[in-house]
């Protein structure tokens, strides 16, 4: 790699230092949100058909499912979701309002016995004005919080500094589940890629 000195290009310096972050450009740019509001391009209901440590799917219930979101305000940043492809709350049926439920209590079970959070973020964001990246498909957020884990990098830099790889994160929470009949949670780390080969990235879901 060739550096080149800074007093050779344009510029006038001043008092703040950069970091650069192209990776978050592909976030910005709208990779993985879906063209438009039908089950054919919602990655939601796509992730349900890969393998766990493809779609960063932590656990898996009758009615409802717990993956990694692709870009997590904090590690450990999971999302209960319905299999069924519906936007609202309240037309949810009670099966699956009870499995969200459950399964968000097991998440933030989960997180604890992995990483002891000191508390937690949950919550449902209903339409793009309310947040929502993917509002077509309902999801739950379960963000878990430690004291001082907010910093100047979201403020200044619309950055989040998360120092655990999310295959990790999953291997990590789905070790940690609790016990459950009803929920299947599958550990294994995903396969070494090949010797110089770089492992594809993952198929999850963000919002």
């Amino acid at each position: 790699m060739t550096v080149e000195p800074a007093g050779a290009l344009a510029g006038a310096p001043d008092a703040f230092e950069r970091l650069w972050t192209p990776h978050r450009l592909v976030y910005l740019q709208g990779e993985n949100r879906p063209a438009d509001e039908t089950e054919a391009t919602c990655p939601f209901c796509r992730v349900p058909g890969l393998a766990d440590h493809e779609g960063l799917v932590v656990a898996r219930g009758e009615h409802a499912f717990v993956v990694l979101n692709l870009y997590p305000y904090n590690p450990g940043h999971m999302m209960v979701v319905p299999y069924r492809h519906v936007a609202g709350y309240p037309d949810l049926t009670e099966a699956e309002t009870l499995a969200i439920a459950r399964l968000t209590q097991q998440a933030m079970a989960a997180a604890r016995a992995a990483s002891a959070p000191h508390g937690f973020n949950i919550g449902i964001n209903q339409g793009p004005v309310a947040g929502a990246g993917i509002s077509a498909h309902l999801h739950q957020h379960v963000v878990p919080r430690w004291g001082g884990d907010a910093n100047f990098l979201p403020i200044v830099a619309r950055t989040k500094a998360v120092p655990v790889l999310l295959a990790e994160t999953r291997v990590l929470l789905a070790t940690s589940w609790p016990a459950s009949e009803a929920v299947r949670v599958d550990p294994t780390p995903p396969p070494e890629p090949p010797p110089g080969l770089l492992p594809e990235p993952p198929s999850a879901a963000g919002s």
